[in-house]
């Protein structure tokens, strides 16, 4: 089985290789690895998760004190990789990351679980703590304790990723993988076949 080389642009195999990684009962089919350029220029890498698929743009979210939102401050170029070894596929998008409008952020979190939710305003990712049994009890509070939904917090946002190329990789047993590359251009996409 070959990648259908017949779309013109990555957007539509990409959103329909994510509902096939859904139907296929892929765990967490929009967990994908985020590469930024941090300090020294050397990369940093951490699992996030895809929030929305836009027109021509991949979106998450996170707060914007973290390491990761202050790579993309200084650098905006990231990677990102989608890998589901079950059924044999990854994605990988080279882009650049900007930060969405208030809206959106506010629009994603308020989609986020209640306790999602709650352990932003309980945690602050990344940060050193002495003990985590006081975030969980803290936690454990505020799901006791609150009548309504936190509102958004101030520092959270969302990222936007606009890729400017993105490979899709199909596994084959024969090790003969199929591999298809689409770079921006001009006038929209130019698509490659790759050896494997």
């Amino acid at each position: 089985m070959d990648i259908d080389q017949n779309q013109h642009e990555p957007f539509a195999v990409l959103d329909r290789w994510l509902a096939e990684a859904r139907a296929a009962d892929v765990p967490e089919p929009e967990s994908v690895a985020l590469v930024t350029v941090g300090e020294g220029r050397r990369p940093s890498a951490r699992t996030v998760a895809l929030k929305r698929l836009e027109d021509q743009a991949l979106v998450f979210t996170s707060a914007l004190w973290t390491r990761k939102a202050r790579e993309i401050e200084a650098n905006r170029h990231v990677a990102l990789l989608f890998y589901w070894p079950t059924i044999g596929r990854q994605i990988h998008i080279t882009g650049q990351a900007s930060f969405a409008e208030r809206e959106l952020a506010t629009e994603l979190f308020s989609q986020r679980e209640l306790s999602h939710q709650v352990q932003t305003l309980v945690s602050r990712q990344g940060e050193p703590i002495a003990d985590i049994q006081a975030l969980r009890v803290r936690h454990a509070q505020l799901m006791g304790s609150l009548q309504t939904p936190p509102e958004c917090p101030p520092d959270w946002g969302a990222i936007r990723v606009v890729p400017g190329a993105v490979e899709f990789w199909l596994g084959a047993p024969d090790r003969i993988h199929d591999r298809l590359l689409y770079r921006r251009a001009d006038a929209g996409w130019q698509l490659t076949r790759l050896s494997p």
